[in-house]
């Protein structure tokens, strides 16, 4: 369990870094072409949006791709969550339990 929640946990680490990495760069991309944009004739202009459409395109495309990675890992993190409460009900009743108790023990101290 702790090794399937680790290796979760990198991976999602590492993916979250490179989409924002990438979300970045597109960003930047079209930062760049619209002031090259501001400054050139209607074909240039043209030319830059064709390029700012693909750029945001490209960047929609790995969101999409991103999204539907961290949807499946999420899914598998459920059914792992849902087969250790199934294999150990007592443990996790007995952790809710704890958590309630001092949750109600430091809202009572106010």
């Amino acid at each position: 369990m702790t090794t399937e929640t680790t290796a979760l946990q990198d991976t999602g680490d590492s993916r979250r870094t490179t989409f924002v990495n990438d979300v970045k760069q597109a960003a930047g991309r079209a930062d760049a072409l619209l002031t090259d944009a501001a400054s050139t004739t209607a074909d240039g202009y043209a030319a830059a949006r064709s390029t700012i459409h693909e750029a945001m395109g490209e960047a929609r495309s790995r969101y999409d791709d991103t999204r539907h990675r961290m949807a499946h890992k999420a899914r598998v993190a459920a059914d792992v969550t849902q087969t250790y409460v199934k294999e150990n009900p007592w443990q996790v009743l007995g952790g809710a339990a704890v958590a309630g108790f001092v949750i109600g023990f430091l809202m009572n101290r106010r």
